[in-house]
Formats: C-alpha cells, sequence, structure tokens
C-alpha cells in the first residue's frame, strides 16, 4: 500500500512533466513577434534602398534618405 507522502510525491512528478511539456510545445509570443518585426525591418530597408537606387543616390545624400525613409516605414515616393 502507497503511503501518503508516495502519493504526493507522484503527483508532484506528474505535474512537472506535464508543465515541462506544455512549455515545450508553446513558444513564447515575444519570439514571434520579434522574427516578424526583423521580417519587417528588412523588408523596409530593402525599399528604402530600391528608392535610393531608382533616385541614384550615392553617399552622404543616400545615407540621409534611407535613414528618413526607415523612419517613415518605407514610404518616400
Amino acid at each position: 500500500m502507497m503511503t501518503k507522502s508516495t502519493v504526493v510525491a507522484a503527483i508532484v512528478f506528474s505535474l512537472a512533466i506535464g508543465t515541462g511539456a506544455a512549455l515545450a510545445q508553446n513558444p513564447p509570443p515575444a519570439a514571434d513577434q520579434a522574427a516578424a518585426g526583423a521580417t519587417d525591418k528588412k523588408a523596409i530597408s530593402k525599399a528604402c534602398s530600391d528608392q535610393a537606387n531608382a533616385k541614384n543616390l550615392h553617399g552622404k545624400e543616400r545615407k540621409k534618405f534611407r535613414a528618413e525613409c526607415k523612419r517613415k516605414g518605407g514610404k518616400m515616393e
């Protein structure tokens, strides 16, 4: 026959296993948002570079244009 402490230990062990499995299956939402933010930043940067290329900008003018473009979310035209 099981003692009270054995039953409690078994319950705690089962909860620990269940909690670990649940956490392993669900990534934190912040990781998804960070990945999406990085993709958005790359797309904005690419759009600004394409616009600077179309305007044939180089040097300081290009740097200034791209900085302003990225602040506006890639919408300069």
